[in-house]
């Protein structure tokens, strides 16, 4: 009895294009533009004197699950066989890549925001100690 092994369709080129764009746009998105931002946003954190917040934990597990969720893209890109929907899986997984991006700025602007709400009542008080 002979055993039939079944031959698999050997995947487009165009799955690894998508593929290979996917990642290339991704590892540029986070060496040049997350990793940059992110020491810039904890340097100026740390030259105020937590003046301006950080938020450490939220920004690491945004990252975490945003590096999940992409890798998770790119490995559908790969196992695909049509084109298309390689490009279905990439275009999403470089979308979360730039969420996952804007998302210290974002995170630091809110809580500066909320800080300087909290410094007025400060100024207040020290203006009418010195004052009055």
């Amino acid at each position: 009895m002979r055993r039939r092994i079944a031959a698999s369709r050997p995947r487009p080129r165009g799955v690894w294009v998508a593929a290979a764009v996917g990642v290339v746009v991704v590892v540029l998105l986070a060496v040049a533009a997350f990793l940059p931002l992110v020491g810039f946003l904890a340097g100026v954190t740390a030259t105020t004197a937590g003046l301006v917040p950080f938020p450490f934990l939220r920004v690491t597990l945004v990252a975490l699950l945003g590096g999940v969720v992409v890798l998770a893209l790119l490995l559908l890109a790969v196992t695909r066989r049509h084109s298309a929907t390689a490009w279905t899986a990439v275009v999403p997984a470089v979308l979360v890549a730039l969420a996952v991006t804007a998302f210290p700025l974002v995170a630091v602007a809110v809580g500066s925001a909320d800080r300087a709400g909290d410094v007025w009542p400060v100024l207040v008080e020290l203006w009418s100690r010195f004052a009055g």
